[in-house]
């Protein structure tokens, strides 16, 4: 029983998948690794109705009526901006039902987006996993410890944080009003980090690097832990040196390979400036050399090797 007199659904769960997608698969195996019964999964693609076959053997695919009404903890795993008027369209014919449980996957949204559950009684709750899904079993390993961000009523974050802890996770919570920023935050980390590397592999390959991935790997993943451990301060490399010289040249062989790739180099090298200078690592006047050589690469030659 909650605080706010709700009961809470007996364990083991009796667990409804509404979205059996990379997340919602997943997600739903872990949870009956830990003994809980997915009584029904739904999902409209092919992609989906396979991998629910792969991962949840035996768990009948149904409308999303018969997996609400079904099941003690709905698991809502749609994207962003399908889930408002997906949890419309179930309040409106099945409806939700009190004391049953009512969670989604969303980033972006919190508790509010819920609200049609809340007034049939339901015990609502946000708990988005921060990590990328394949789709696949790899991604049960990769639950273990992974942080996932949890916005619920404050009767109700226990019993959130214990549906997290079934998943192997870490709940990290996050207040309704800083989901937006939350989700930009992790956005912009993971989903641009996927954009610069793959640009960074088709500039190594038109260079004629053999091993793209072989040889950005060690160079990514030191780049990578040496930020996550000390922010800013870990930046390296021709912007934080000031060297105009080699940020020209760059563009310019970047223009000639790849022209796609060119605004994207240009916007991190003035981000990474800009952030060099307020930390105080990069001078000023170092700095308004390389916007210049952004601005016109072709008038700052580079230096001789």
């Amino acid at each position: 029983m909650t605080s706010s007199g709700q009961a809470c659904p007996p364990s083991p769960w009796r667990v409804g998948v509404v979205g059996a997608g990379r997340v919602g698969a997943v997600l739903a195996t872990a949870l009956r690794r830990q003994g809980h019964t997915i009584v029904a999964a739904h999902g409209l693609s092919d992609a989906s109705r396979a991998r629910a076959a792969e991962l949840l053997p035996g768990v009948p695919l149904a409308p999303v009526s018969k997996v609400v009404e079904q099941a003690d903890l709905v698991l809502l795993a749609v994207p962003d901006d399908t889930l408002p008027g997906l949890v419309q369209g179930v309040a409106r014919s099945t409806g939700f039902h009190a004391g049953q449980v009512v969670a989604h996957t969303s980033g972006r949204h919190g508790v509010a987006v819920l609200r049609p559950a809340a007034a049939a009684g339901a015990i609502t709750m946000a708990v988005h996993p921060a990590m990328t899904f394949t789709g696949t079993a790899l991604d049960l390993e990769r639950l273990d410890g992974a942080r996932f961000g949890v916005t619920a009523a404050a009767q109700h974050v226990g019993l959130a944080d214990e549906l997290v802890a079934e998943l192997g996770g870490v709940p990290v919570h996050v207040d309704e009003a800083d989901r937006d920023l939350y989700h930009a935050a992790l956005a912009h980390g993971a989903n641009h980090l996927v954009t610069l590397v793959a640009d960074a592999l088709d500039l190594l390959a038109r260079a004629g690097v053999e091993d793209p991935a072989g040889t950005l790997r060690p160079l990514l993943q030191a780049a990578l832990d040496n930020a996550l451990a000390h922010g800013g301060a870990a930046l390296t490399g021709p912007v934080a040196r000031g060297d105009a010289g080699t940020v020209a040249a760059h563009l310019r062989t970047i223009a000639a390979a790849a022209p796609d790739s060119v605004d994207l180099y240009g916007a991190l090298a003035r981000h990474t400036a800009a952030r060099a200078v307020a930390d105080g690592r990069l001078r000023s006047a170092d700095a308004a050399g390389l916007l210049d050589a952004l601005a016109d690469p072709d008038a700052v030659q580079p230096a001789d090797a």
